[in-house]
């Protein structure tokens, strides 16, 4: 009796295993044999897009499908937004002269807060603030007509670039309503005849007036007196004495105090209220309650010697 072959079987079948002839074609791994024929199986048809590589194809088809249609949403939500924050939070001003130098230089663009206007905020005294002409201050803008001109002022209207019809000055605030401003020359700036030390922002060999000293003048309430930080290169309240305000300039007009320099990088600061402004708050909270108590004080003098003379009656 000849020996017997042992091998792997499957399916637990008895009997030795079937070996093909010589010459059949052996089956693939999925089911066909080398002739490309299933076992009696018909192929499916593939679907469109199916496969490794279709697949791939579809699904990149797909998104950039998805991609155009989202772009015009896209923009609009961001123009949008734009708007929103240039009306109500913040907007970018480019510096067009050299009149706040060297606080501000030609070319710089400050932020704007344009947000604490609207919770009834007013300027304080030492504050940049940018405000609309007051009427004279500024030439009036040239009309010019074509592409460009109309693709400025749309942008301008989202806050991307400044318009060609605003007309806009940057300035310090110096006194507010009710305060007293008054400036010889040879002299410094005071406010309610504090004076104010301003050597920390003015500009390097300025005096404070020299060039057109003013006042005594009596502040409005609602309206400012500004002026700039280059004093002998400023038209300011000072050159505007005859004109509409006396100079001064209502707080209607303001469209928002600059907080920072935001262009170039290398020249990126917070503006904040110079010290001087500062000591001066200080020195007037001091003069303040003297000033009260001798207001309160006079009445009762004058009662006391009313009732001394009565009595002696």
């Amino acid at each position: 009796m000849g020996d017997v072959a042992v091998g792997a079987r499957s399916g637990g079948a008895d009997g030795p295993e079937r070996r093909p002839a010589t010459g059949d074609p052996e089956p693939n791994a999925h089911g066909a044999d080398e002739s490309g024929e299933m076992d009696g199986r018909t192929p499916e048809p593939a679907e469109p897009g199916e496969g490794e590589d279709g697949g791939r194809e579809g699904r990149g088809r797909t998104k950039n499908r998805s991609f155009w249609k989202e772009l015009p949403i896209l923009i609009g939500v961001a123009l949008v937004l734009a708007l929103l924050i240039k009306t109500f939070l913040l907007q970018a001003f480019s510096i067009p002269s050299d009149s706040m130098q060297n606080t501000l230089q030609r070319g710089d663009r400050v932020l704007v807060d344009k947000l604490t206007p609207w919770f009834g905020a007013t300027p304080d005294r030492g504050e940049v603030i940018v405000f609309r002409d007051p009427g004279g201050w500024l030439p009036p803008p040239a009309d010019e007509g074509g592409f460009w001109p109309a693709v400025q002022e749309g942008l301008s209207q989202i806050g991307l670039m400044p318009s060609a019809e605003d007309q806009n000055l940057i300035k310090r605030v110096i006194a507010v309503g009710g305060d007293t401003v008054e400036c010889q020359e040879g002299g410094p700036v005071t406010v309610n005849g504090v004076a104010v030390q301003e050597t920390d922002f003015i500009f390097p060999g300025n005096t404070a007036c020299d060039d057109r000293p003013f006042g005594p003048i009596d502040i409005p309430e609602g309206r400012l007196w500004v002026m700039g930080d280059h004093r002998q290169d400023s038209q300011d309240s000072r050159f505007h004495m005859n004109g509409p305000g006396g100079g001064t300039v209502s707080e209607d007009s303001v469209v928002g105090r600059a907080v920072v320099v935001a262009w170039p990088i290398n020249r990126w600061s917070v503006l904040s209220v110079p010290s001087g402004y500062s000591s001066l708050d200080n020195a007037m909270a001091v003069a303040a309650p003297g000033a009260l108590g001798l207001a309160g004080a006079v009445p009762l003098v004058l009662l006391r010697r009313h009732l001394t003379a009565a009595a002696r009656r």
